[in-house]
C-alpha cells in the first residue's frame, strides 16, 4: 500500500508513524506540523525526519509562519495545494491524517 500521511501538529508523532506500514510512505507537513520540516531541536532535526519516507511541506502555511527554503532539513520537498491534490490521485492509494 502507498500511504501519503497528513502531520498537522508539532507534537511528537514518531511512535504512531513507527506503526504504519506501507511499501511507499509520504509525510506532508501543515499547519504546526510545518515545525517538523524546519524546527531543530538542540541542534538536531525533529524524529519525525528519521521516518524511512519521502517528506513534502505546504508553502502556504509555511508563509504563514514566517519560514522559508533556508529553514527547511534538505529531505523536504515544499509543495502547493495543487501539488498534494497530484500526489493523492498519482502517488499514493490512501490518506491519514495525524
Amino acid at each position: 500500500m502507498k500511504l501519503a500521511v497528513f502531520v498537522s501538529d508539532f507534537r511528537n508523532t514518531v511512535d504512531t508513524l513507527d506503526r504504519l506500514k506501507a511499501e511507499k510512505l509520504g509525510i506532508i507537513f501543515v499547519q504546526n506540523g510545518v515545525y517538523h520540516a524546519a524546527v531543530k531541536e538542540k541542534g538536531k532535526a525533529s524524529p519525525v525526519l528519521n521516518a524511512p519516507a519521502d517528506f513534502y511541506v505546504l508553502s502556504d502555511d509555511l508563509d504563514t509562519r514566517g519560514l522559508g527554503n533556508a529553514d527547511l532539513a534538505d529531505k523536504v520537498k515544499i509543495i502547493s495545494y495543487s501539488d498534494i491534490v497530484d500526489l493523492i490521485f498519482n502517488e499514493y492509494e490512501k490518506t491519514a491524517w495525524l
